[in-house]
């Protein structure tokens, strides 16, 4: 890899190289939304609200089947940044190998997955009638590009160790303009509707597989990839599992208290689903954004504690915790102040912007919060624990959301309280995430220190 795409994680001062980091991730992060807020309003505008909450009503429920796919990427990256940064180049190859073998064997794995289960669980979600057709449609299509899909993932989380965010972003850049322009093509021109911005999204993802695997085989440094080499290392891979499940599986619980919630607002009607489909699409901006800064905690304090240099993981810590809750206040506070001109370009219809701006003024307010909350996460996984975030997501974010849709909203139906219970489980996870950074920092940074 060229010098110019690295970042030294590991000397000098942290905040401008955390910025230099994150930026390109997060415009990355926000190039990869707009694959679907452009399946959102192309459907909205040009197909009808059905169609928009038909989309909208399969986010949480894809998310819910990735999510433990994805996991395992986390794991890749912190065993490539903890090896890099201990300039161990062997254990790299090694571990950038079983990564990509293991995306493409997700992927297919995915696809069955997504196919077999969309209309079952769809149904199971209570998805109105009107809605549900055009939604197993959606959702099937879209599973179809999992493989693409997982590529580009595990190859951006390898680039993302080694400080690389940039060449993503160019990759996305270009993927992201084929995307939006396949939409309107295969809506306005051929009228396929959902279908057509599914596989718009697929062709997309596609792309961006092709141009991360050319990068990782034209890679002249640590990071190379040999097809011919391709092969799952045992250690690797169990590493990469045992960072990763937690990891993913955390994903996972979030996104079932997410879609019991995403089943709540399903009992309000198609025209709350739209509104409710319109402010999470924007709230995913502000989300994206701050997720930058875990994965900016993840990578740095992976090479850091690969380098034995312990001491720069509290600094790290507190500036991205200082720039997630600037990022969060302000896009956030933004998101909800300019609302209505926000939920008009996915739909004129004044009751679902109404009903959009109920959600951004709960949940987008207060999004800094969750921001912080991961930011923890990221250190801690870090470090090279895995299980504790995850313990801690289960109990404050899941079981807490779980208890309150079959108290509170049993009680008190309406969507005020559910839209209430995500920043309570915030502020009670993050909490809780910073008592067990002080317990794993205690235990890691008793160790021999470099510098």
């Amino acid at each position: 890899m060229k010098k110019s795409y690295e970042i030294d994680m590991c000397n000098g001062p942290l905040f401008g190289k955390i910025l230099m980091f994150a930026i390109p991730l997060m415009l990355s992060s926000i190039l990869q939304l707009l694959f679907n807020a452009a399946d959102v309003v192309v459907v909205g505008r040009f197909t009808g609200s059905t169609a928009l909450a038909a989309v909208g009503s399969t986010s949480s429920l894809i998310n819910l089947l990735v999510n433990l796919f994805i996991g395992v990427s986390v794991g890749a990256n912190v065993l490539v940044a903890r090896f890099y940064g201990a300039k161990d180049e062997e254990n790299v190859q090694q571990t950038v190998h079983t990564a990509v073998l293991t995306s493409v064997l997700g992927g297919i794995v995915l696809i069955f997955l997504g196919v077999l289960l969309a209309s079952p669980l769809l149904t199971l979600m209570g998805t109105p009638d009107d809605v549900l057709s055009q939604s197993v449609i959606y959702m099937r299509i879209y599973f179809c590009g999992m493989p693409a899909f997982m590529l580009y993932n595990f190859g951006a989380a390898i680039l993302r160790a080694v400080g690389d965010t940039k060449r993503p972003l160019y990759f996305l850049i270009l993927a992201g303009i084929v995307n939006v322009a396949l939409n309107l093509f295969f809506v306005i021109v051929l009228h396929m509707g959902v279908a057509g911005v599914a596989l718009a999204t697929i062709i997309s993802q596609f792309i961006s597989a092709v141009l991360i695997i050319k990068c990782l085989i034209t890679n002249d440094g640590m990071c190379k990839l040999y097809i011919s080499k391709l092969k799952i290392y045992k250690d690797k891979l169990i590493f990469m599992l045992r960072i990763g499940i937690p990891a993913g599986l955390q994903g996972v619980i979030f996104n079932i208290s997410n879609v019991l919630i995403q089943s709540s607002i399903n009992s309000f009607g198609s025209v709350v689903m739209a509104g409710n489909t319109a402010a999470s699409n924007i709230e995913g901006f502000v989300y994206v954004s701050m997720n930058a800064l875990h994965q900016t905690a993840l990578s740095f304090t992976g090479q850091n504690m690969g380098a034995g240099k312990y001491k720069r993981i509290d600094t790290l810590l507190l500036e991205c915790i200082g720039i997630v809750s600037l990022i969060g206040l302000v896009m956030g506070n933004g998101a909800y102040l300019m609302g209505s001109h926000l939920l008009n370009i996915y739909s004129s219809d004044a009751e679902v912007i109404r009903y959009g701006l109920i959600r951004l003024s709960f949940i987008a307010t207060t999004y800094f919060l969750c921001g912080t909350m991961d930011v923890f996460a990221g250190a801690i996984r870090g470090m090279g624990y895995s299980v504790l975030p995850m313990t801690v997501s289960l109990i404050g974010a899941c079981a807490f959301r779980v208890i309150w849709i079959f108290t509170i909203f049993r009680f008190w139906h309406t969507l005020t309280s559910l839209y209430i219970s995500y920043p309570i489980s915030w502020a009670l996870t993050a909490a809780a995430h910073f008592i067990c950074y002080m317990i794993v920092r205690k235990r890691e940074f008793n160790k021999p220190s470099v510098a």
